[in-house]
């Protein structure tokens, strides 16, 4: 007998559930984005074509791209890295390819013309429900990337970032009730920590006595399970946080700032960041640094390629 409590085929709710089984390949503080940044790259095309099929010869270029620039450093080409998830995500039911071809393996996909798109079940509940489509992708990014990233992530994909967070509001997320909640005390016990002021670079920035542009940034993000404590939190400024959170900056174990070797830029103002690196982290007396666990992390999975050499 069926569990009556089962969210029907391409229900909202079944749609929105299968999508969020993807949260499932993040264990241990892993970072696998490759399967969520194709299903996004299929939303974004569902919304301004009418269909999420997506032939290899496109994913192979565009999907890669995306996973270089938004995943974990890694020595695996572009191609292969899109290969991997767009023959994969056959196994979580989601998603379909017009010709059989071996799991992870460049060659067949390439000879065989293969496209691939998301099951019609589910592209059709999408196209039928904008709002949906909204919610499954705004669920899909939050449980992937940080509040930095997360705008950028979807303009990449072809989506609106604006029109996705507010339509999604429409749609109640069927798992929202079992997220973990962010402590509403940690941004400011974080900022006041660090004098209110960028751990980086000292911007102090206020507005009418109120301290502004700067942010209480997760060292090891909160998406994939950074805890809410005092040794998992840093206060940068907007800059800083953002390039901190796509891995442009790091901190070693002895607490110094690093710049990826990845970073170039022309402009003084942009080159100043160079002046960042080897820098030490400086904080008032008591303050909690960050734990060399989540250093680890960030330098494992968020931290682009390798330091520059001075």
């Amino acid at each position: 007998m069926a569990n009556s409590g089962a969210p029907t085929a391409g229900s909202r709710d079944d749609v929105l559930a299968r999508l969020a089984r993807l949260r499932l390949h993040q264990r241990d503080g892993r970072r696998s984005p490759h399967k969520p940044l194709l299903v996004l790259l299929s939303l974004g095309r569902l919304t301004t074509t009418g269909s999420s099929a997506l032939p290899w010869s496109e994913a192979q270029v565009v999907l890669g791209d995306l996973v270089a620039e938004f995943g974990p450093a890694s020595r695996t080409s572009r191609v292969q890295s899109a290969a991997y998830p767009f023959t994969r995500l056959r196994s979580d039911g989601i998603w379909v390819l017009d010709r059989d071809v071996p799991m992870d393996t460049v060659g067949p996909l390439t000879t065989r013309a293969v496209t691939g798109r998301l099951t019609r079940e589910i592209e059709t509940a999408l196209a039928d429900d904008p709002e949906l489509l909204a919610s499954a992708a705004r669920a899909l990014v939050d449980s992937h990337f940080p509040d930095t990233i997360a705008p950028d992530v979807l303009s990449a994909v072809g989506l609106d970032p604006d029109t996705i967070r507010r339509a999604a509001d429409v749609v109640p997320d069927p798992s929202a009730a079992t997220k973990r909640r962010r402590d509403p005390q940690w941004r400011e016990m974080i900022i006041q920590a660090w004098d209110r002021q960028c751990a980086f670079c000292g911007f102090d920035g206020q507005i009418l006595g109120a301290t502004v542009g700067i942010d209480a940034a997760h060292v090891r993000w909160f998406a994939l399970d950074g805890p809410d404590d005092p040794d998992n939190g840093l206060a940068l400024c907007a800059l800083h946080h953002k390039l901190f959170d796509r891995g442009v900056l790091g901190v070693d174990l002895d607490l110094r700032v690093h710049v990826s070797a990845i970073y170039s830029a022309r402009t003084s103002a942009g080159r100043a960041l160079y002046d960042l690196h080897g820098a030490t982290l400086r904080a008032r007396p008591g303050t909690a640094m960050p734990a060399g666990r989540h250093l680890k992390w960030h330098r494992q999975w968020v931290f682009k390629g390798r330091p520059l050499v001075v």
